[in-house]
């Protein structure tokens, strides 16, 4: 297969090429995918990397329910445009690891679903942030000792509230309008989006499916199955009745729809930088980074949290990337005490890739302060990478 013509078809797909400036973040996701979140900078970057978006432009389709942050596939938070939400809380449902966790606790399903009607009822009043529901609910909510504690799970209100998302029939709000920081209030969801949803399980894995390969295809099964958490034989049957093709003899496949697209594309010439984040979609969904780098750069090291690995045996991207027609090309972090970014390319750098860097940095110095890749990293967590980053530049 020509990596080339993949790399760049990819990089299309998913917007990066420029076909999507000026878009709306609602049409975006639907376009290029779910834009994984965890209280960082990923769904900012992902919005403008594509479209140019800028953060107060994303925060206000947050606030008008254009977009949305919501517990997905596997039960992880995306943030999904308002036409799949259903969709995405559907397939969500049943990775909620809290209830497993408040079973083994002693915590029985009908103590659960006590506490949820008493959460609906507490929030039938107005929003309430999760210390001004406890004190509300009072003994309705109970501690789960050391040992919920130990395991992670103080009391059972964060189970109720897990329940009640997936449900749909309560939202949690950022508390400050942003993405990128993880202070929440809860209000009730009316109408609940799922409430006219009439999709089967079958049918939701066969829909996200759909969505999954146009996305990101040409895909593999062991892709889709690692994004929707599905066993071999759960996802071949969500897979079949899309009659995917395989392309060139390999394990990717390709919906049938965008064949001729496929067969008539050509990666373009001249280099297309993008600065995305640390779980951009284009990775992300891979869940492998080999496939995104030339041969020569298999076995690059590059720092991580734990020293330096190959770049090429990583599953995840040890920060944020930089691509060009879709080929992972270099790494970068932001650096608030400077204002800048420290980055460093696996080639030449030219005047493209500088403008690139330097329209990411002015959009991450004025318009989000930091670039966090999750709610638990800061300036000092990543001094060692941000201080690699720059000794391999200078290398």
């Amino acid at each position: 297969m020509d990596e080339s013509k993949l790399h760049a078809w990819w990089s299309h797909r998913q917007g990066l090429d420029g076909r999507l400036a000026g878009a709306n973040p609602s049409a975006i996701l639907e376009a290029t995918g779910w834009a994984r979140s965890v209280g960082g900078v990923g769904p900012y970057l992902t919005l403008f990397s594509r479209g140019g978006v800028t953060r107060a432009a994303s925060d206000a389709s947050v606030a008008a329910l254009e977009i949305y942050e919501l517990p997905s596939a596997r039960g992880c938070t995306y943030v999904v445009p308002a036409r799949d939400f259903a969709l995405a809380l559907k397939v969500g449902q049943g990775f909620i690891g809290e209830i497993r966790t408040a079973e083994k606790l002693g915590v029985t399903a009908k103590e659960i679903d006590k506490l949820c009607d008493a959460v609906l009822k507490a929030l039938a009043k107005g929003a309430l942030d999760p210390s001004e529901l406890r004190d509300t609910l009072g003994g309705a909510v109970r501690s789960l000792g050391e040992e919920g504690k130990r395991k992670g799970l103080g009391t059972t209100l964060p189970v109720a509230l897990d329940k009640l998302q997936a449900e749909g029939e309560i939202r949690r709000v950022p508390v400050n309008g942003r993405l990128d920081q993880q202070r929440y209030r809860y209000t009730l969801w009316r109408p609940n989006p799922l409430s006219k949803f009439r999709l089967s399980a079958e049918e939701c894995w066969v829909a996200l499916a759909r969505l999954f390969f146009g996305w990101i295809g040409p895909a593999t099964i062991a892709e889709f199955q690692v994004f929707a958490a599905l066993g071999v034989k759960a996802a071949k049957v969500a897979m079949e009745s899309l009659q995917l093709q395989p392309v060139e003899s390999s394990d990717r496949l390709l919906l049938p729809e965008q064949r001729d697209a496929w067969e008539a594309f050509r990666a373009p010439k001249r280099p297309r930088y993008a600065l995305v984040s640390s779980l951009d979609g284009l990775a992300l969904m891979h869940r492998n980074l080999a496939p995104l780098l030339a041969p020569e750069d298999l076995q690059r090291k590059v720092p991580t949290e734990k020293g330096t690995a190959e770049i090429g045996a990583l599953q995840y991207l040890p920060s944020h990337a930089i691509l060009d027609r879709g080929r992972l090309v270099g790494l970068w972090e932001y650096d608030p005490d400077a204002g800048a970014i420290a980055w460093s390319s696996f080639v030449p750098a030219d005047a493209a890739l500088r403008k690139a860097v330097t329209e990411t940095e002015d959009f991450v110095r004025d318009g989000l302060g930091d670039a966090r890749s999750f709610s638990l990293d800061s300036p000092k967590s990543r001094a060692p990478r941000i201080a690699a980053l720059r000794a391999m530049a200078r290398g």
